[in-house]
């Protein structure tokens, strides 16, 4: 043979992968590695390993603001406990009502739903944000939780319409057989076998709202009420000395809660992405 085949590709597509993973993790390396340098050597030595171990960065900013860092973990664990329940439950029902039940332009609220998907978000913030202020709902945790009792992400909607479409109808009816209505085969049939959607609905909902800033600080206008996102950004101040240390060390520790929620359920988000487009 001329040419012989290359047995050294699964090594290379290792080495490849290995290589773009490094690079991608190197903005939270170079993060971690800022946090634990004296702050005058953050921007003076741009490489990973410091010169200097100090940990004053944890020290000080858990301390810098009006409260400890811990009230604002507590202020974003609130919201975001609230929202992902929230979330579970009105889009769950949504998903069981489009995929199980018939009722009038079903097909047409449904496409409604799918367009909604498509409309950006930033479209919205303005009139809700009227709509709250006259509620007088305005630096209050409502207008972050609201939206989500009214099953307003359409993503997961979807998602959990497409996973229930894959669950045998004949459990459905076997349930009806035994006696049971709507409200008892959501319950007690369908929900048990919808655990990898619901699980991927949980984790992509903890992960937006834990981070999502800009509508914490459109709402949240009180130091009281802040959460981990906003706090961070005090740390920054345009006419002053900013807190570079400080800020980068709690935000290594405001990861903590996004990596221990995703590794804790990883294996249902696997098991919800890999299964939700199949029919």
């Amino acid at each position: 043979m001329l040419f012989r085949p290359f047995k050294g590709g699964p090594v290379v597509k290792h080495i490849l992968l290995i290589g773009f993973g490094l690079v991608m993790l190197y903005p939270l390396l170079w993060m971690i590695s800022s946090s634990l340098k004296p702050e005058e050597l953050i921007f003076r030595e741009p490489g990973l390993w410091p010169s200097q171990v100090t940990f004053d960065n944890y020290t000080a900013g858990w301390t810098a603001l009006k409260h400890p860092f811990g009230y604002y973990l507590w202020n974003s664990a609130v919201v975001t406990a609230l929202s992902v329940v929230a979330n579970l439950v009105a889009c769950s029902l949504a998903a069981y009502a489009f995929a199980r039940l018939n009722f009038p332009l079903k097909k047409l609220w449904f496409a409604i739903m799918l367009g909604t998907i498509m409309l950006p978000h930033h479209v919205v913030i303005v009139p809700q944000y009227i709509m709250f202020s006259k509620l007088d709902l305005i630096n209050t945790i409502w207008p972050l939780v609201m939206p989500k009792v009214l099953a307003t992400d359409a993503f997961f909607v979807f998602l959990m319409v497409q996973f229930i479409r894959t669950l045998p109808r004949e459990l459905d009816e076997a349930a009806e057989i035994d006696g049971a209505g709507y409200w008892r085969i959501f319950i007690r049939v369908v929900m048990p076998l919808c655990l990898p959607a619901l699980a991927t609905t949980a984790i992509f909902t903890f992960i937006w709202t834990w981070n999502d800033f800009l509508s914490q600080l459109l709402y949240l206008n009180n130091p009281d009420n802040f959460t981990v996102p906003v706090a961070l950004r005090t740390f920054l101040d345009a006419s002053s000395d900013s807190q570079w240390g400080p800020m980068f060390a709690m935000s290594i520790i405001a990861l903590g809660p996004i990596f221990g929620f995703f590794l804790a359920g990883q294996k249902y988000l696997i098991r919800g992405v890999a299964t939700t487009g199949l029919k």
